[in-house]
């Protein structure tokens, strides 16, 4: 059996784990540069605050309901996200982060698994203060599906679907397209065939499906029926493709500006790139104006590297000489960005004889910079290229402070909090006043 654990909202959590007085209050996370909305509380949704709408269109409803908004903080997010991470491995030595927000746990030889899906629960809310659900099932597939009943039907936030009735009863009941992997336009090529609900995909042939999809949907239907075809993933496949983009915070038509930004941008792809142990071959550079333009523009570029490498200076070089092709005068441009390609694992790269390679002097150098700034933080130690900190850096005026980040923010708890929080902690965990 294996187990799905999903944060609610979680960008929308995270901004109330040190705000209670928001808890059981709207609340509304924007996108970069504060534009779109990305992250809706549970009070938000009934609202009828849509998501991924640009936040201007929104901002009436949300002023006239007093939704409390906020800029992403991905920095604490990413700092929860590992707590919450921590937190499952003390329940399973096999586990898969699948994404910030969620984690697959083997539940292999575990008993009372509904019991063990409340502590589950209950220890992430107390530890973290993280609600989450948890689904659990025989497979990847179904424990998606037993995640969202876990959100949505169940009224304790977990849901066991052990059995092939039980699977069946949620599968007659859910659309299709709430199916792991199957998008719009999947969707509607099995509408087309007939099929609209889940149970009519795990009914159908999976031969005969396969004729008019992929291999991929054939083991998915296979999934649906309690059969295992994807194992857990406890190493993270490295990335085929890294990129890195942004949309400005105002719009830029000077080519020095751009540069700086490309800079940043292919800086910042190169530590991702080392973090992976990888070298790239190629990167692709473009920009673009505003879609509402009435001339729009969306020019890019690849650019082939003289030898494989991880080098930011190289990368940063190579960009720069990008956007330098694709720039055109009078345009206002809006958004760019730098994407390395042709991935390959430096552990097993073949040098050619006739062909340079990265020197081992650069790869030191590479580790200094890296180590640096992983120990003294983000930018404490940067190209020149990148230039300083201008008002070209991204728009964040709903920003919440790095409670995780920075010691002066950390948050200052008083002596009846300590007592409102111990009688807490006790109802929680069902000790008794004298324990």
């Amino acid at each position: 059996m294996l187990a799905l654990v999903d944060c609610n909202s979680f960008y929308a959590s995270c901004e109330q784990v040190f705000r209670p007085d928001l808890r059981d209050k709207p609340v509304v996370v924007l996108s970069n540069n504060d534009g779109c909305i990305i992250a809706r509380s549970k009070q938000a949704k009934a609202l009828g605050v849509a998501d991924l709408e640009p936040y201007f269109k929104q901002r009436a409803l949300l002023q006239k309901n007093r939704v409390q908004v906020f800029s992403a903080n991905f920095r604490l997010y990413g700092d929860l996200s590992a707590q919450v991470m921590d937190n499952l491995r003390e329940f399973s030595p096999c586990i898969e982060q699948y994404s910030i927000d969620e984690m697959f746990l083997d539940l292999a030889g575990c008993s009372n698994l509904q019991n063990l899906g409340l502590t589950i629960k209950q220890q992430l809310w107390r530890h973290v203060r993280m609600p989450v659900g948890v689904g659990i099932a025989p497979t990847k597939t179904l424990a998606k599906l037993a995640n969202h009943a876990a959100k949505h039907i169940k009224p304790d936030g977990v849901a066991v679907l052990d059995n092939e009735s039980k699977w069946q009863w949620l599968q007659q009941r859910l659309p299709v397209q709430k199916v792991w992997g199957v998008g719009s336009r999947l969707q509607k090529r099995l509408n087309d065939l007939g099929i609209y609900n889940v149970l009519q995909l795990a009914q159908a042939d999976s031969k005969w499906i396969r004729r008019f999809t992929s291999v991929n949907l054939e083991r998915t239907i296979e999934e649906l029926n309690g059969f295992a075809c994807y194992e857990l993933e406890e190493i993270p496949q490295p990335r085929k493709e890294i990129f890195v983009t942004r949309s400005f915070s105002q719009k830029i038509s000077n080519l020095d500006e751009l540069q700086q930004h490309i800079s940043r941008y292919a800086a910042a792809a190169a530590e991702k790139l080392r973090k992976q142990g990888s070298y790239c071959q190629s990167l692709y550079v473009f920009v673009n104006t505003s879609r509402f333009e009435m001339h729009y523009v969306a020019n890019g570029t690849s650019v082939q590297l003289p030898y494989p490498t991880s080098d930011t200076a190289l990368l940063i070089d190579h960009a720069r000489q990008g956007m330098q092709k694709i720039f055109q005068k009078d345009c206002r441009f809006n958004k760019c960005g730098v994407g390395l390609l042709d991935l390959r694992d430096r552990n097993y790269y073949q040098a050619d004889l006739f062909v340079r390679e990265q020197s081992p002097r650069r790869d030191g150098l590479m580790q200094v910079v890296d180590t640096i700034n992983h120990r003294y933080g983000r930018d404490s130690l940067v190209f020149a290229a990148e230039g300083l900190r201008g008002r070209w850096t991204m728009r964040q005026h709903k920003l919440s402070p790095p409670y995780t980040s920075n010691w002066d923010e950390l948050p200052v708890v008083k002596c009846q909090d300590i007592v409102q929080n111990s009688h807490e902690y006790r109802e929680d965990s069902g000790l008794t006043s004298t324990s």
